[in-house]
């Protein structure tokens, strides 16, 4: 069922999470189903979590520059695109719930990664990887899309390579207006 928290209504979003081990698929289904909903008119938006240390920006722009010179803070535009840096400078990572409040409303926002915070997840999961499954031990994992049949599973099993399969269960289990069944070319 879907969480309350995370339901839109009253500038709430919803939101489910992608979990799983890295080399799972995380992002490979993220980056088919964001299509197959974005043609159904659903605005949808990805907050990904960064395992390591990352730049948007690169050695020798004036972005970068200013970042390293002691920004807290460096917002980039362009007619195109804006992208907003911000510095931790020693702080807490922040949570998931914290760079959620920072987005812009829109119908679904995807939270690829964040596998130990508390909101709705679909967990990725390829046994072939040897990493044990999270669903388990994680009561906010609702489904997971698998490559192998999981028998002892008490959730969905989704097909993992059926994008359009997961995406139809991502529009039931948040909510969202289904229409028509959702496909994905093969």
């Amino acid at each position: 069922m879907p969480d309350p928290e995370a339901e839109a209504g009253a500038g709430r979003q919803r939101v489910l999470g992608l979990a799983g081990w890295s080399g799972s698929g995380k992002t490979t289904l993220v980056t088919a189903m964001i299509p197959l909903l974005a043609a159904r008119g659903h605005s949808v938006s990805t907050l990904k979590h960064a395992h390591h240390r990352f730049d948007i920006d690169r050695p020798g722009k004036d972005s970068f520059r200013h970042r390293e010179a002691g920004a807290q803070q460096v917002l980039v535009s362009s007619a195109a695109r804006w992208a907003l840096i911000t510095e931790h400078r020693g702080a807490p990572e922040p949570d998931s719930a914290t760079l959620l409040a920072k987005m812009e409303p829109v119908d679904l926002v995807i939270v690829e990664g964040f596998k130990r915070e508390a909101h709705d997840k679909l967990e990725v999961f390829r046994p072939s990887l040897g990493k044990p499954a999270l669903w388990p031990e994680d009561p906010h994992v609702v489904a997971v899309a698998s490559d192998t049949a999981l028998p002892d599973c008490p959730r969905p099993v989704l097909p993992l390579n059926d994008a359009g399969a997961v995406a139809n269960f991502v529009i039931r289990h948040c909510g969202l207006a289904s229409g028509e069944t959702l496909t994905w070319p093969s």
